[in-house]
């Protein structure tokens, strides 16, 4: 089956989700970051909208000749500022098209994929570019593996024609003047390829092996945008495990730069108590995974809901 996307920048705005969401759009990428130190001060809005309305959303990196590690750390922070480390979205993306990448573009790609890997603890990784980049200077076979995903642009208004076929290819951009009720002007649109869906563009539920853990009663000095929850999957524990050895009172509420003790491999913590949270009046459910730092996937999942558009005031939520 297709899936109809759209992608998103500091160029655009959306005035209406649900008529973008009614319009069959099901999926949509974010700029976050650009080089080592710009980011995108629309991309807030635009996850939380997308998100509202139910749209599967990821974000994505613009990349530039310079420094590899800035470029991933400034990227990683964003997406672990956005929640869109989390089971549920979609895979991070890698924008390579400027100018200056082109005599580098290969070793680019293998060393921006690999330190991303390291850094933010995943495995899939979209890599996007022009039809000329693809042909002429993109050599994936020497870059991408089974968990990268290709993404090609061809402006031509043909969806699916895209002058140049690859396993991986799984997405075709196919206009940057296209038009989406909800949407005031022009909006790039996108289509997935052949067998190719959104499960295989999307982050599961078990992030791969991140860093390597310290060793035993380590400690890990918490980065902007970490959460308790992110922390205690990268390291093997559970958030009641690190609360409690670190005397922590709010496990949503952590003080980047601040230092955490880490519980010995193998140790049991203290059995979890069940978090739950009462649905107010005007709540969402993608409100309440960015409240609690999880996902809508997750608590629709854990709580049986199909809708997760229709939630009732007044009932409860388990929460991971």
């Amino acid at each position: 089956m297709t899936d109809y996307g759209i992608d998103l920048s500091h160029y655009n705005t959306v005035a209406d989700w649900r008529a973008v969401r009614g319009n069959n759009i099901t999926y949509t990428y974010v700029k976050l970051t650009e080089a080592t130190d710009w980011t995108d001060q629309k991309a807030a809005s635009h996850v939380a909208g997308a998100r509202s309305v139910g749209v599967a959303v990821g974000g994505y990196h613009f990349a530039h000749a310079g420094n590899v590690q800035a470029q991933v750390d400034n990227f990683t922070g964003q997406l672990r500022r956005h929640g869109l480390l989390a089971a549920g979205s979609l895979a991070p993306m890698l924008d390579i098209e400027a100018a200056d990448l082109r005599g580098t573009a290969n070793a680019f790609a293998r060393d921006f994929i690999t330190r991303l890997r390291a850094t933010a603890g995943i495995r899939r990784v979209l890599v996007y570019a022009g039809l000329d980049w693809w042909r002429t200077v993109l050599r994936p076979d020497e870059w991408a593996d089974d968990e990268v995903r290709l993404w090609l642009a061809r402006y031509n208004g043909d969806p699916g024609n895209t002058g140049w076929t690859h396993p991986r290819l799984a997405l075709h951009q196919h206009t940057q003047t296209g038009h989406v009720p909800g949407i005031p002007g022009n909006v790039d649109r996108d289509i997935t390829l052949g067998t190719w869906s959104l499960p295989a563009l999307t982050l599961g539920d078990t992030p791969a092996p991140g860093p390597t853990p310290p060793a035993p009663g380590g400690t890990y000095v918490i980065a902007p945008g970490d959460t308790l929850s992110g922390i205690a999957v990268r390291f093997g524990t559970t958030v009641a495990a690190l609360a409690a050895l670190n005397g922590i009172a709010d496990p949503n509420r952590i003080q980047a730069r601040a230092t955490l003790r880490l519980p010995t491999p193998g140790t049991p913590g203290p059995a979890p108590a069940p978090r739950r949270y009462q649905i107010r009046s005007g709540d969402t459910l993608s409100g309440i995974a960015v409240r609690f730092g999880t996902t809508i996937t997750v608590l629709a999942r854990l709580n049986g809901i199909a809708n997760p558009n229709k939630i009732q005031a007044g009932a409860w939520l388990t929460l991971p």
